[in-house]
């Protein structure tokens, strides 16, 4: 024991070993000193005003001032995409800049910003219209002079048809009224014309169609132009329409519904000489606006590239100041003292390395009174800090998901990094699939410098962060394939000519006898012969379950021995004592026991029923073995190992709650022999007093807690074990899975000399290769390897109730909108 406890510690077994600390930082080199810390990001701090909402913090005022300047930079970033613009990349070097000088220089921008794009949209809608009545012009000439000639040509027919009844006025036709204009004294037929959108065209036709009871005449045709909706930045189609109408009250309904339906209007001269005119004034003021915009936006465009030069630089300093105001208003401002009280978690070994940087504020802000850095008990838990690296990190996020390690408490991604692959590999195992997953993982890393600088999609940062992760479990799925002899599906002889050879001439006929063994064993993995053997499905089936017992059981182990180091470490006696050994006890009498025997049976060649051995261990443990014995005394074994699986059982429950109640009482009696010696307080005045902490005892809840715990390791041990068949269940389905897609698309097709068929056949197997057996199997063992280690592996020994650290660090701000 001497020797485990002198061994090095792991940097990834344990967490960091924490400390209070507590900062009297004065107030003039405040700001400088929580910007250090935040350059270095090795310390957390603790919010001592959480009592106070936001606004009645210290700093309010500046994080106002900062979030004011993030909104002007998120407004010239929208700017500048909206314009097309690229943003430059970060300079080498630039100047330090004040914050207030920023605050100055934003505030221009922004001004001179609105200014122009408040010009701009004027110059743009005023362009619009003219283009609009430019249109408008060219269409409504049409319409006009068809409209006059349909006008004398109809004259006579409405003469001899119409005219003779004189009590149709009423409901006469808008054309029949104009031609009645020399008989009364009604007003002659107008027409309102203008431009509409084409989204809205055939509503606005049959809203004044019902408007006027019918009496209009409506003509449209396409605009030659699309128009720049300045509102979405979006080319719109349009229609030019003209109205006929007659009569003042039928105008005013047709105005009003044309700006109900956003429709401009223009008007239209009826002579050709001044629609001429204004058609070439019109063309005049389109060009000289055309010039105005063009330049108009090249000076946008050149403010918008000197914005866009600074900007990721502000973003990033604005950012970091708020980020440095909302942390000092953690701290609790001293007004007397002057000075800013805060307190926080920090690892051991940053310690030096915090008063170093606190120095150094000190002396930069020429400050006369130090900062005072000092070590304080603390009553909660720290936080836990691992410290990883790019290959380590992606294993520590997957057990994280699960939960965050108690403080000093063993850490499982120590061994997630081999285990997770390998139970991955053992069921994805193939060394072909494996050769895919491995150059995937390989172009990854290879483009790991440019990928991490990019902002990639959810599915592909996922695919990217656990690039190592697919490394392994490529490399692992090889080295399973390899064991397996499968590559597609596909046996080959890599190690050697097979062991075994047949009696007749195929192995794969239904009449076939069998293999027969001629020489030594293959040399690694599986044979290949029994590929396409009758006995193939059988052979497999038994060595694939067997090796998913042992490695089940070998991991629940190796879960139940961290229980012990964690026991261990934590000085508690009684959890190795009734709760290790029982456990390690029950587990191994039991599953145990049958890995023994499959190693024996395996090793032995013996024809025993394992399942027979099991059920009747339990059934008739007394009662001779027979045929199903493997060696020498095994009966009595088997007796042995029942009792001490039947005596692990209350070995768990009782004797942990009361042996915890005995040392509560204890220690409760010493603290009150203590009170009454020192103090003349009363035991409901203190604060930790022994009576207070007698209250916190349960001891049914105690008991409770420990009996669903033994329980639920009982029937777990059966449930777990039971649970590791899914390696086999899923190799096997993989295996099928290829074979399927190899024997009935690949060379079936094959089989064909129709070179369509094969290629037909190619791109499907490729299809099925690479979307089933390449993304669909691979999320699937994942999610399975998964579950193995968090409910059959970290269930042993694993609390999982820890809370992260979270530091203070300007590398760590998140790249959000506040």
């Amino acid at each position: 024991m001497e020797y485990i406890d002198n061994m090095p510690l792991m940097d990834l077994m344990r967490s960091e070993k924490m400390t209070f600390v507590q900062l009297i930082i004065p107030a003039e080199s405040a700001h400088r000193a929580i910007t250090y810390l935040g350059q270095l990001g090795l310390l957390q701090f603790r919010d001592l005003n959480a009592e106070k909402s936001p606004f009645q913090r210290t700093f309010v005022n500046q994080v106002k001032r900062c979030v004011e300047m993030a909104r002007k930079l998120r407004y010239f970033k929208d700017q500048i995409h909206k314009a097309g613009l690229f943003l430059p990349p970060l300079p080498a070097s630039q100047p330090d800049t004040d914050l207030e000088e920023i605050e100055i220089r934003l505030a221009e921008h922004e001004h001179e910003l609105i200014e122009m794009n408040a010009n701009s949209e004027k110059l743009r809608q005023s362009y619009n219209e003219l283009l609009e009545f430019k249109m408008v012009l060219q269409k409504a000439s049409g319409f006009l002079v068809s409209s006059s000639s349909h006008t004398t040509d109809r004259e006579i027919e409405l003469d001899e048809n119409v005219y003779s009844n004189d009590n149709h006025g009423d409901t006469a036709s808008l054309l029949e009224q104009e031609m009645r204009s020399e008989m009364s004294n009604q007003s002659g037929v107008r027409f309102i014309s203008g431009i509409i959108c084409k989204s809205k065209v055939l509503q606005f036709e049959r809203m004044l169609f019902r408007a006027t009871r019918g009496n209009m005449l409506f003509n449209q045709a396409v605009a030659d132009d699309e128009i720049l909706d300045p509102s979405s930045n979006e080319m719109v189609e349009k229609i030019v329409f003209v109205v006929f109408f007659s009569g003042e009250q039928a105008r005013t309904k047709i105005l009003k519904i044309c700006e109900a339906f956003s429709a401009n209007c223009y008007p239209v001269p009826e002579d050709t000489t001044k629609r001429r005119q204004i058609t070439q004034e019109v063309l005049s003021r389109l060009s000289e606006l055309e010039t105005t915009l063009d330049a108009g936006l090249r000076h946008r465009d050149k403010a918008l590239t000197s914005i866009g030069y600074h900007l990721t630089k502000w973003i990033n300093m604005v950012k970091t100041q708020k980020a440095v105001y909302d942390t000092l208003n953690m701290l609790n401002f001293d007004v007397t003292k002057k000075c800013l009280v805060g307190e926080g978690w920090c690892p051991i070994f940053a310690k030096t390395k915090i008063q170093e940087a606190l120095q150094r504020a000190t002396f930069d802000s020429s400050s006369q009174v130090g900062i005072i850095f000092h070590v304080m008990d603390a009553v909660e838990s720290p936080p836990t800090y691992f410290r990883t690296n790019r290959f380590t990190n992606a294993f520590q996020e997957i057990v994280d998901a699960y939960g965050v390690a108690k403080y000093q408490e063993a850490n499982p991604a120590v061994y997630t990094i081999v285990t997770f692959p390998f139970l991955f590999a053992v069921m994805f195992g193939d060394w072909g699939h494996g050769i895919c997953l491995l150059l995937g993982a390989l172009v990854l890393i290879a483009r790991e410098s440019k990928l991490s600088s990019q902002k990639l999609g959810s599915f592909m940062e996922m695919v990217f962060g656990g690039r190592y992760v697919l490394l392994l479990m490529s490399i692992f799925s090889i080295y399973c394939g390899l064991i397996y002899n499968e590559f597609f599906s596909v046996p080959f002889h890599i190690f050697g000519d097979s062991a075994y050879r047949c009696r007749d001439a195929t192995c794969s006929d239904a009449q076939t006898v069998g293999l027969i063994k001629y020489k030594d064993p293959y040399p690694f993995g599986v044979d290949p012969s029994w590929r396409g053997s009758r006995s193939e499905l059988p052979f497999l089936n038994s060595l694939k379950m067997k090796m998913s017992i042992l490695l089940g059981v070998a991991q629940m182990n190796l879960g139940i021995i961290l229980s012990y180091f964690n026991a261990r470490f934590f000085s508690s006696s009684i959890d190795i004592k009734y709760q290790f050994i029982p456990q390690i006890i029950f587990l191994n009498s039991l599953f145990g026991y049958l890995s023994l025997l499959i190693i024996v049976k395996w090793c032995t060649g013996s024809q025993a029923d394992l399942y027979h051995v099991m059920i009747y261990m339990f059934l008739s443990p007394f009662e001779a073995l027979g045929e199903n014995r493997l060696f020498w005394g095994q009966s009595v074994l088997q007796v042995i190992l029942l009792l001490l699986a039947l005596i692990a059982v209350p070995w768990m429950l009782f004797p942990k709650p009361f042996i915890l109640k005995r040392l509560h009482m204890e220690r409760f009696q010493g603290r009150t022999y203590g009170i009454l010696g020192t103090s003349e307080m009363g035991i409901d005045d203190q604060p930790d007093s022994a009576r207070e902490r007698a209250e916190e005892f349960n001891f049914s809840e105690v008991f409770v807690h420990q009996m669903i715990h033994s329980i639920e390791f009982v029937l777990g041990a059966v449930s777990n074990t039971a649970s590791y068949l899914r390696l086999w269940a899923l190799s096997l389905a993989h295996s099928e899975l290829s074979t399927v897609f190899y024997e009935k698309v690949l060379l079936l097709a094959w089989g064909y000399e129709n070179i369509i068929i094969r290629l037909v056949g190619l791109a499907v197997f490729a299809f099925a290769t690479a979307f089933i057996l390449l993304m669909m199997e691979t999320l699937s063992a994942f999610l399975h390897a998964l579950r193995l280690h968090w409910v059959e592996f970290q269930n042993k020994f694993y609390h999982g109730d820890g809370y992260k650290f979270m530091p203070f660090s300007f590398a760590l701000l998140a790249d959000d909108d506040d």
